[in-house]
Order: structure tokens, then sequence, then C-alpha cells
């Protein structure tokens, strides 16, 4: 049941971030969010996702947890495919590019993002065999 509650109330806020284009939403439980917008790598249509992020100058992390399933989220593979994208903080927007960073790069970005998110990043690996992506994103 705690699940379906957080899973709802993910979702109302992400639907008011993007439909109010930004205006409401710009955090959630003090945590910064981006709408990341990337093509479908299958469709071709656009896609909006609304993510927790830490930035540090023109780089913003993200993480493809998907709550610790087994499958990595749309997004990653959207990404993966067409490493160009926008993202949008508050009413800000940004041209990006994509990148996946491993080795010492993702562990010192991990632990920065499971900081900030206390600790949850680290409960949702435990959840899933596969190994969470970390992706940054540049400004262009």
């Amino acid at each position: 049941m705690r699940r379906k509650l957080i899973f709802f109330i993910l979702f109302l806020h992400n639907y008011t971030y993007i439909y109010t284009n930004g205006r409401i939403g710009k955090t959630i439980s003090d945590r910064p969010c981006l709408i990341l917008e990337s093509i479908g790598g299958r469709t071709g249509k656009l896609r909006k996702n609304v993510l927790v992020f830490l930035r540090e100058n023109n780089s913003f992390c993200i993480v493809a947890s998907k709550g610790g399933s087994p499958n990595n989220p749309g997004w990653y593979h959207n990404l993966k495919n067409n490493e160009d994208a926008i993202i949008q903080i508050g009413r800000e927007r940004f041209n990006v590019r994509a990148k996946e960073i491993f080795g010492s790069e993702r562990t010192e970005w991990w632990k920065k993002m499971d900081f900030m998110n206390n600790g949850v990043y680290e409960q949702y690996q435990n959840r899933t065999s596969r190994k969470i992506p970390v992706m940054l994103l540049e400004i262009t």
C-alpha cells in the first residue's frame, strides 16, 4: 500500500511539473527536479520524464534507478539511442548531451546522489541484480 501511495504522489508531482511548464514542482521532498525531454528510441516521439538531479557547474547527474526494478527506465534507452536532449528546471531550458559514466567517476557521482536522496539509491540497488546506470547531462 505504501509503495502505491508513493507512486501516486510521484505521478501527481510529475504531471503537475510537466503540465504547468515548470511553474510548480521544481522540487520534491527538498530534492531538485528537472524535466528531461528525449526522443523515443523506437517511436521517435517526444518523451518527458521528471527526475531528481544534482548539478555541478554545467553537469547534471541523473540516476536510472526505476525504483530498483529489474529493467532500466525508458528514458535511459532513449538517451543511449540519441544522446541529445533538452532539460528544463523550473522555467529555464538547456540543450544537453548525455553520457553514461563508469568506474571512479560513477562511484563519485553515485555517492553524491545517494547522499542527497537519503540512501534510497542504495536501497534500490539492493532490490535489483542490474547495476543501476548513472548519467551525466552536459550543457551544449
